[in-house]
Formats: C-alpha cells, sequence, structure tokens
C-alpha cells in the first residue's frame, strides 16, 4: 500500500486495518512533507507566535512558547492527552486510525517532517498496536485521547499490542523491531492528535460489514416470506418503479432473486385467504432500501472525508499556515448515527418476522414455536426473546451521539460532536444486528423445511445445505440452542449466507 498525497479509498483503509497490508511512502508524499515542513520550519525561527509552531494548545493558545521550550511542549501535549480510560478498542480499529492519521500526515498539510511519517508506517509494517481505551474523545479536536495514545507509541512510550498478540511497553516493541522513537518537534505533537481518523476508521468498517448484511437481510426477508407461503408478486419491478428509491428496487430484486422457482409462495390465498401479507414481510424491501440508501449517503461522506486534510493549523499551498475548524466531526458523526437508527429498524423488521414464523396463529399451518412436539418441547420461543432483548437494546443504540454536546478546555472547546461516541455505538448495533438476522435465518431455514410437500426455492435449499453444513441443526427435539445459534451468527457474520444464495442467483445488488 503505497500512501501518495491524495487518493486513498475505503478498500485501502480495509486492507491495512483487517487484512494487515504493508505501508510505504511514496516520493510525491515524501516530497510534499519535507516542503511543508520547510515552511513549519521557517515560521519557528520567527518571533511572531503561531498557533500550534510556537504556542500553547486550545484554552492555553495565548502563551508564547520560547524554541527552548517546544520539543518539551509536543512531547507533553501527547502525554497529556493519552487519557483515555475503559477496555481497549480492536485492533482494527486503532490500525485504521493509525493509517489514516499517515493518509492526512502524507498530504503535505499537517508541517510533520518524513521521517516522522516513516516511523508512522513502520509501527503499522511491524504489527505494533498501541492500547487505545474506548473513552477520551469527544469528537472535536479530532479524536484526541485515541490519537494520543498513538502518538504515545511512537515515542517509545505507553503500551502496546505485539505482532503475537502480547501488550508490552512500547519502547520494548519498537527497540526488537529496530524502529527508533521519534523526538517530537514544533506542530508536530499537535499533527498526530488533530483528526477524525478514530470516528472515519469504524465508519469505513461498518460500511463494509452493513454492505453484506443488507444483502444478508434481504435473504431472510425472502426466506421468511416463502416460509409464511407469502405472495411474491410485491417484489414485482414496476411497483417499485413508481416509487424511485433505489436502495428500494435493490431489495426487491434481491428477494425477487431468491424467490425464484420457489413452490412455496403464492398460497396466500389457500386454506385461510389473504388480501395481503402483514407489512413486516410486504414493506421488507421499503425498510431494508431506505437503510440501502442511508448506506450510500454514509458512503459519500466518508468518501468526502477520506479526501480532506484534517489538521489544526495547516499548511496553505500557498504557505500560510492557518487556523480552522476542520476538525469537527459533525458531518461524520451525523452518519454514523443515521446507520443506527437503520439498523435498528431493519433489525425490528425482522424480529416481527420472526415472531410471525413462531405464533400458530399467524404462521398459516407452521407449529407453535416451530416445536417438534408443542408443550413438551418449546422450540425457537426462547430464540426469540434473545432476538427481542436484542432489538431491545439496538433501539436504545439508536438515540444520537451527535445531538449531544459538552463543553471543555475551559469553554474555548464549547461545542463537540460525540462522533467517537456515535462510532462506538454503532460498531455494537452492526455485532447485534448480525445476531438478529442469524435468528431470523435459524427460524427461517427450520419453517421451509416443516413445509413437507412444498418445494422452497433452488436458493433456498442452497442456503439450507450451506447452514447445515455450517453446524446449524433443523428441525427436531428440543437441544441446546446456543451452540446452533453460534453457528447461524458466525454463518451471517462472515459472509456465507450471501455466498450461498449467489451460486445460484448470481450476484445480489
Amino acid at each position: 500500500m503505497v500512501v501518495g498525497t491524495s487518493g486513498v479509498t475505503a478498500s485501502d483503509v480495509l486492507a491495512v486495518a483487517r487484512g494487515g497490508a504493508r505501508v510505504d511512502l511514496s516520493a510525491e508524499a515524501v516530497a510534499a512533507l519535507a516542503a511543508s515542513r520547510g515552511i513549519v520550519d521557517a515560521l519557528a525561527a520567527k518571533p511572531d507566535p503561531v498557533y500550534g509552531v510556537s504556542t500553547g494548545f486550545g484554552a492555553l493558545a495565548t502563551r508564547h512558547i520560547s524554541p527552548d521550550l517546544r520539543a518539551r511542549l509536543q512531547r507533553n501535549i501527547v502525554r497529556s492527552h493519552a487519557a483515555g480510560m475503559g477496555p481497549r478498542v480492536e485492533r482494527e480499529v486503532v490500525r485504521a486510525l493509525m493509517f489514516l492519521r499517515l493518509k492526512t500526515v502524507c498530504s503535505g498539510r499537517t508541517g510533520v517532517r518524513p521521517e516522522v511519517a516513516r516511523t508512522m508506517a513502520d509501527v503499522l509494517n511491524a504489527g505494533i498496536t498501541p492500547v487505545v481505551h474506548a473513552y477520551g474523545s469527544l469528537g472535536c479536536s479530532g479524536d484526541l485521547a485515541p490519537l494520543s495514545h498513538c502518538a504515545l507509541a511512537l515515542m517509545g512510550e505507553g503500551e502496546a499490542e505485539g505482532p503475537d498478540g502480547s501488550l508490552r511497553p512500547a519502547g520494548e516493541l519498537l527497540a526488537e523491531h529496530g524502529i527508533r522513537p521519534v523526538e517530537l518537534r514544533e506542530k508536530e505533537g499537535l499533527a498526530l492528535l488533530n483528526g477524525t481518523d478514530g470516528m472515519l476508521g469504524m465508519l469505513i468498517m461498518a460500511l463494509a460489514d452493513l454492505e453484506n448484511l443488507y444483502k444478508s437481510a434481504d435473504v431472510t426477508a425472502a426466506l421468511s416470506l416463502e416460509a409464511l407461503l407469502g405472495t411474491d408478486r410485491v417484489l414485482a419491478p414496476e411497483l417499485h418503479a413508481i416509487r424511485p428509491h433505489p436502495g428500494q428496487a435493490t431489495s426487491a430484486a434481491n428477494m425477487l432473486a431468491v424467490l425464484k422457482g420457489s413452490g412455496l409462495t403464492g398460497h396466500h390465498q389457500d386454506d385461510a385467504p389473504r388480501v395481503q401479507d402483514a407489512y413486516s414481510v410486504r414493506c421488507a424491501p421499503q425498510v431494508a432500501g431506505a437503510g440501502r440508501d442511508t448506506l450510500a449517503h454514509a458512503r459519500l461522506v466518508a468518501e468526502r472525508e477520506l479526501a480532506a486534510a484534517v489538521d489544526n493549523p495547516v499548511v496553505l499551498p500557498d504557505g500560510r499556515v492557518e487556523s480552522n475548524g476542520n476538525f469537527h466531526g459533525a458531518p461524520v458523526a451525523y452518519v454514523l448515527d443515521f446507520l443506527a437508527i437503520a439498523v435498528a429498524d431493519l433489525a425490528s423488521i425482522a424480529e416481527r418476522r420472526t415472531d410471525r414464523l413462531l405464533d400458530k396463529n399467524r404462521s398459516h399451518g407452521l407449529p407453535p414455536f416451530l416445536a417438534d412436539d408443542a408443550g413438551v418441547d418449546s422450540g425457537l420461543m426462547i430464540a426469540q426473546y434473545t432476538q427481542a432483548a436484542l432489538v431491545g437494546e439496538l433501539k436504545r443504540l439508536a438515540v444520537p451521539a451527535s445531538a449531544d454536546s459538552i463543553p471543555s478546555s475551559a469553554m474555548q472547546e464549547d461545542h463537540v460532536s460525540m462522533g467517537w461516541s456515535a462510532a462506538r455505538k454503532l460498531r455494537t448495533a452492526v455485532d447485534d444486528l448480525t445476531r438478529v438476522l442469524a435468528v431470523e435465518l435459524y427460524a427461517a431455514t427450520r419453517a421451509v423445511e416443516l413445509r413437507e410437500g412444498l418445494t422452497p426455492a433452488p436458493a433456498t435449499r442452497a442456503v439450507i445445505e450451506a447452514v447445515r453444513e455450517a453446524g446449524v441443526g433443523g428441525p427436531g427435539p428440543d437441544r441446546y440452542l446456543a451452540p446452533d445459534l453460534a453457528a447461524a451468527e458466525a454463518f451471517v457474520r462472515d459472509g456465507r449466507l450471501v455466498a450461498a444464495v449467489e451460486t445460484v442467483t448470481g450476484p445480489l445488488g
């Protein structure tokens, strides 16, 4: 992965954060780094105070710092701002955070020396992951505490995780890999801390996960429609064309592809005629489609933020060093919260379909709770309880973090985005959605298998075969359910559900 002055993509971030891709600096980036550093050095030599170069920070920016104290100033901002608390965040989040800060440093807009950027790349390539804590960022002036813990490791201080997973002093790990700790100079400490990199990295990873989960939700919705003997006529392209939301059309097309060739659909007029299927079945494309359109908007925001150089102050092409407010996380925070709302609603409609599958009064001929011998067996009764508990948590997680603001830094930083908090809760929401869809998958596949004498769609048969091979059990007497649910969760999470369908349908939208 060669980092230049621009052009980093979401795929690049995923390759480094999750795939462990190696990182190098382009000649263009090194030249830009050297040029902007020259500007900072020239300003540092002048008697006039320049924020971030020869002054204090935040509410202490009014103090002019003499040259003999400036290295100490840069060390001190890193040490004092590395004030995170709580559990460690995930390795992939820290790697995304570090890579995105390196991306901005290489833009030539931060005034950081080339050797600092090379050290950042060396730490990533060595598999050294600084310890970063869950709490400490307000999502304004950058993800300050998380980025400070990363900068602290570059200085050879604090704790880090080695490539073998062990926690050790960062200085020891740097020495083992032949990496010399950086000695920060004017502007550099501030430049390593002042970005939206944590919340952006988590947004990019959530978008990748949700791409899989929205396809998975279309599949589980189709399986539930099939198991409930619903009609696929509501999925006709001409119906969705007259309400031209692109996500809705995509979700309907996916469901129609899964249901192609089904012998279960269209029986809604048999023994107990229905004019229409319930909303949770009939409106599945509208709800999932709205979420897909939210994903598209969030992806646009992420792409814009990837193209940004977020720091304060910044070195402009004409040589000026100017203060700004580009570190405010509002654009990213909003879409993180939007996604949490969409995720909660997608989970909610999936849970309603599951409950319908288990209720003998609404399942159109299925046994109560899909049990083998109802009364003796409880079937999937408590699996739906678990699903309902997850949906309850998702509704709480949908409360926006970005609607809050707590002033800090003696009222200098008097409005903050809470974007880091929005990102952290979205990660939990993505995990919970995976589990909710796993329960619907578990119930729908069992229900389809209980429809004796009717032939499911080829794609459905492919899913059932694959999920059984994955260790998820089918109909039968009560058994220990937690392992089955865990296997179903893994099947959804790693993309095997979508892959099983696509062996029959081709790529889903």
